[in-house]
């Protein structure tokens, strides 16, 4: 038998509180980068695992720094003077049936295609280096992958709810709209490193939207304000047209001040600060859900770049949201949902120390029904997490 508590709360869901925050980190942005290339990494070295030993064998990809390199802004476009530094961690398996595993070779060669995919502007070749720290894991974490049963690789928690909430839906959404190819081809001095943050006081939002603009499609500070002009009205259109705040009040690149030239405008060269005004790091970017909502719990793990076998960090921050998605659509009756698991390490990753769901319900429904639904859902969940496990190992869930 499974350790399995559903109770019931009785408070507001978040949506009724008088005030949210929620944030969204774009994918040019630097914690978004290193998040992204990791999780690439470990997919990588997860299929060429299963192609040199039939398994995936252990590693942790799960640390990582970008640092910010150096550039020279200029109207019509700047330079860079120093490239970017990406540093790999943590462990990796680097033989397989006495073949060698070329772990940096693949670890390099995925982050230059993954920039290449995603940043338009910035050359894999020439605006980044890169330094690989990877190293043997330890002889006990590496024997959970020899084992019959896997176990948990780690003692640790993590937890997810459903649904996510007109602000936190809108400031995803907002994210991905200022990023997509059609808002690019309209906008192209738009860069990658986009960040929203969202506020939200009874039913008035505040949006607060950081875009970095390329300074080669910039020839002057007038066409820099009557872009960023033009921009927002294009925001405000697409959030207006799917929202129902009754006040929705926009902040494009607050900080900009007309008449201070370069001082008073957000350019860069490539379209991300890791440039030149900030630096990266993995874990402090999107939860796996797509935003970081200050109003929700939150784990302390960074999933991507971690093991899907036996790493319990990323394999339950995953599993939480998903159970707690379907227990919100299959059950009836149900406005909030929270699931929580703690993984004891040695244990079968199927069977956690704890699994406890937290459910506000609609008035008038039958509580005995809802838990023991709920508890079937999460028990189901469970007996299937080895489909889970390979389905990460595919790439199929998106982790930032």
């Amino acid at each position: 038998m499974r350790n399995i508590v559903v109770e019931t709360l009785p408070g507001l869901p978040v949506s009724e509180h008088e005030v949210e925050l929620v944030e969204r980190k774009g994918v040019g942005h630097p914690d978004s980068i290193c998040d992204a290339i990791m999780e690439r990494v470990s997919i990588a070295l997860s299929q060429e695992y299963l192609r040199r030993a039939g398994t995936i064998l252990h590693h942790n990809i799960d640390k990582a720094l970008l640092v910010a390199g150096e550039s020279e802004i200029r109207l019509g476009g700047g330079v860079v003077k120093q490239p970017m530094r990406l540093i790999f961690g943590d462990r990796a398996t680097y033989i397989a049936d006495d073949v060698e595993i070329p772990v940096a070779e693949i670890a390099i060669n995925t982050a230059k295609s993954w920039i290449r995919q995603n940043l338009r502007f910035v050359d894999p070749e020439a605006h980044v280096t890169y330094q690989v720290e990877i190293k043997p894991g330890s002889p006990e974490l590496v024997d959970i992958f020899r084992r019959e049963v896997i176990v948990a690789n780690d003692t640790s928690a993590a937890v997810g709810y459903a649904p996510l909430t007109e602000t936190e839906t809108i400031v995803l959404e907002v994210e991905r709209y200022i990023n997509s190819p059609e808002f690019k081809a309209r906008f192209p001095e738009s860069g990658e490193d986009v960040k929203v943050m969202g506020f939200r006081k009874g039913r008035e939002l505040h949006l607060t939207i950081a875009v970095a603009f390329v300074d080669r499609f910039i020839d002057s500070e007038a066409t820099y304000f009557r872009r960023k002009k033009e921009m927002q009205e294009a925001i405000e259109e697409y959030v207006r047209s799917r929202t129902s705040f009754e006040r929705i009040y926009f902040y494009l690149n607050h900080l900009d001040q007309p008449g201070r030239g370069l001082g008073g405008m957000y350019l860069s060269v490539l379209g991300t600060s890791a440039e030149s005004g900030d630096s990266g790091q993995i874990g402090r970017g999107n939860r796996v859900n797509g935003v970081i909502a200050l109003n929700r719990p939150m784990g302390t793990e960074a999933a991507a770049g971690k093991n899907p076998v036996s790493h319990v960090g990323k394999i339950y921050t995953i599993l939480t949201h998903q159970a707690a998605n379907k227990i919100y659509t299959e059950v009836p009756g149900i406005r909030e949902v929270y699931v929580w698991m703690c993984s004891q390490i040695g244990e079968p990753i199927d069977r956690p120390k704890i699994t406890a769901c937290q459910l506000i319900l609609e008035k008038g429904v039958r509580k005995s029904r809802v838990i023991r639904q709920a508890r079937e859902i999460l028990d189901r969940e469970l007996a299937n997490i080895m489909q889970l496990t390979r389905e990460l190992a595919e790439g199929r869930y998106p982790v930032c």
